[in-house]
């Protein structure tokens, strides 16, 4: 486990496991708090879940209301009841099969119009005919038929334009920042034609054009070169190795990848190598002009001209996620409940011991890069805030009272966590939050190191229950942390959670 106040980094640290950073890189600048600031990390917000269904629930509740009111004009009170639930269970099974609640770029009700008119009519016969054979006295005449179709069609497209023209004026002042890949004239362009039409709700923060050669191995020197100097009139940086893909979509909160290449330059196993690798962060991906054509086409899309089709990441381990938290709930209220004569006993000896201030807050980053504020017991009086920000290790320091050195030992220190974990800040297993002057510096020398924040940071990890606690190599950490991302599994949690316990009865501080 990390230490609580943490000036250079010890050899058996960062030094040992990186090294230097290999390249140039360049990251589009943070904004607003963060500009002055470059050490920083800059903080994308927090992704939020589930968005597809945030987006479709309007348009569904549009399509049932529609088909209410169709009913509720047009039927008598002995069938309406029937035919208002066949309506709203057809309906939505047809138009979900059609792809209709799924996110688009601007979409329009009048280009939905046929589908959504054609499904209505499926609906619609459909209803009849179970109607005829049920209720053979109400049968549905076709003037009836005509009539319930128009009226359920019109006020469908009439609520569905009013959604769609909402979420348009939503999306001019939400714009969600993009990385465009590709390269050679197209990417520039399309970058250019993004960032001059906010109304597609993609903001360009930089060009990913990898050459084949370091798509498949890092080791470079001047590869790239020539992108990187195409694309300064667009005032761009330009990404030319993975790893500096990585560090941008985490120091610049990427939502969403636009890809596009001139005579289709990439093959289908290299885009889906860098396709995962956006999804690995929640962000969607679009294929433009000729990388498009390679992909099914299922609503007619284009960026301003430019034919593309949007592919939405998987629901990655949706139940998982869930899971998860319901087990850190499950295992945290009982354990702060069962600790807290612990915690009381531990508050006074660091009160009656060290004074004042008996718990340590400091800022560290969690999922996505968002920070939040981690608890422990007060081991260290800090000199000041600069020391508590970029001090490494002080396991050894003089300045430590006995309280404290048997809180670190015992690392009783880290029992305020799990409030932590109660406030959704952390897990109970998952990589170490580290603080920003650290993740930057990290992120910009080790390989993978950004990609440790795809989970929930956890009070206790794979790399700690292997013994990477303290004063070792952080490039071991980020190894194990992005191996139990990787491959987890709710079983897994509860592994790591009983050697936990285990490593307990014989404690080696932190």
């Amino acid at each position: 486990m990390t230490t609580e106040s943490t000036s250079v980094p010890s050899p058996s640290g960062p030094a040992q496991a990186g090294g230097q950073a290999r390249g140039r890189v360049s990251i589009a600048p943070p904004r607003d708090r963060d500009r002055d600031t470059p050490d920083r990390v800059a903080l994308p917000p927090r992704r939020p879940a589930g968005t597809p269904l945030r987006y479709g629930l309007p348009l569904l509740a549009t399509d049932c209301a529609a088909a209410l009111l169709a009913t509720a004009v047009l039927s008598d009170e002995q069938r309406g009841a029937v035919l208002a639930v066949q309506l709203v269970v057809c309906v939505t099974v047809l138009n979900a099969h059609a792809g209709l609640y799924r996110p688009a770029v601007a979409p329009s009700a009048l280009d939905q119009l046929p589908a959504l008119a054609a499904r209505a009519a499926v609906a619609w016969c459909a209803a009849a005919a179970v109607i005829a054979a049920l209720l053979p006295g109400h049968v549905l005449g076709l003037t009836t038929l005509l009539a319930g179709i128009g009226v359920q069609l019109a006020f469908a497209c009439c609520a569905r334009a009013l959604v769609h023209a909402r979420r348009r004026a939503a999306v001019r002042n939400a714009v969600r920042a993009t990385l465009v890949v590709g390269t050679g004239g197209s990417a520039r362009r399309l970058a250019a034609v993004l960032t001059q039409h906010p109304e597609y709700g993609l903001r360009p923060v930089g060009i990913a054009a990898p050459t084949p050669e370091r798509y498949e191995d890092d080791r470079y020197e001047d590869a790239g070169d020539a992108e990187r100097e195409a694309a300064m009139d667009g005032a761009l940086p330009v990404l030319t190795s993975t790893e500096e893909i990585h560090r941008a979509v985490i120091q610049n909160g990427v939502r969403e990848a636009v890809f596009t290449d001139e005579g289709g330059a990439w093959d289908t196993a290299r885009h889906a190598s860098l396709v995962a690798l956006f999804h690995q962060y929640g962000c969607a991906t679009w294929f433009v002009g000729d990388a498009a054509r390679t992909q099914p086409r299922r609503m007619a899309e284009h960026l301003w001209g430019f034919g593309c089709h949007r592919v939405a990441p998987p629901a990655v381990r949706r139940s998982g996620t869930v899971a998860k938290r319901l087990l850190d709930i499950a295992v945290a209220t009982p354990a702060l409940l069962a600790v807290s004569p612990v915690l009381f006993v531990c508050a006074l000896a660091v009160r009656l011991g060290d004074g004042p201030g008996v718990l340590f807050r400091q800022e560290r980053i969690g999922q996505d890069g968002h920070p939040f504020t981690l608890l422990k017991f007060r081991t260290l009086r800090p000199a000041d805030d600069h020391e508590a920000a970029t001090r490494w290790n002080v396991a050894g320091d003089l300045r430590m009272s006995p309280v404290g050195r048997v809180l670190r030992r015992t690392s009783l220190d880290e029992l305020p966590q799990l409030w932590n974990v109660l406030r959704g800040d952390m897990s109970l297993v998952g990589p170490r939050p580290e603080r920003p002057f650290f993740v930057a510096n990290f992120s910009k020398t080790l390989p993978g190191y950004a990609a440790r924040h795809r989970m929930p940071v956890g009070i206790t990890g794979l790399a700690q229950v292997n013994g990477l606690r303290g004063d070792t190599s952080i490039e071991d950490r980020s190894r194990f942390d992005n191996h139990y991302i990787d491959h987890w599994s709710l079983w897994q949690d509860v592994c790591i959670l009983v050697r936990t316990a285990v490593s307990l009865v014989r404690p080696a501080g932190s």
